[in-house]
């Protein structure tokens, strides 16, 4: 089961990575993009994820992840319940998420600087 503390240090270490608190939701940003928020409970973590990708991920394991709310469709985001997730696979999601809103070239530093990823 993975948990914020689990993919906090990750977040807050990525470069131009920051952490907000916006309704009493921890959520992380770039700039003004948000990559990844928690639920309120934080149980739920959504995250930056390709649309075109999207269905097959709800679809593959339901119990894991949920589409966003129908007025949410339009963005590249997906939620995913921690609980059902482990610590490196909720990591990955997070790195994932971060690479699809910075430059290529912050991507790619990072994975010279981590060949073997978030661990």
């Amino acid at each position: 089961m993975a948990t914020v503390a689990d993919v906090r240090p990750l977040a807050i270490g990525l470069e131009r990575s920051y952490e907000v608190f916006v309704r009493g939701r921890r959520k992380f940003r770039i700039g003004s993009i948000v990559y990844v928020a928690f639920s309120a409970d934080e149980t739920i973590m959504g995250f930056a994820f390709p649309k075109t990708e999207r269905d097959a991920l709800v679809d593959g394991d339901p119990d894991t992840f949920l589409l966003p709310a129908a007025s949410e469709m339009r963005f590249n985001w997906v939620g995913s319940r921690l609980v059902r997730l482990e610590p490196t696979e909720a990591r990955e999601f997070v790195l994932d998420a971060w690479r699809m809103c910075v430059p290529q070239k912050l991507a790619r530093a990072y994975d010279a600087e981590h060949p073997d990823g978030p661990g």
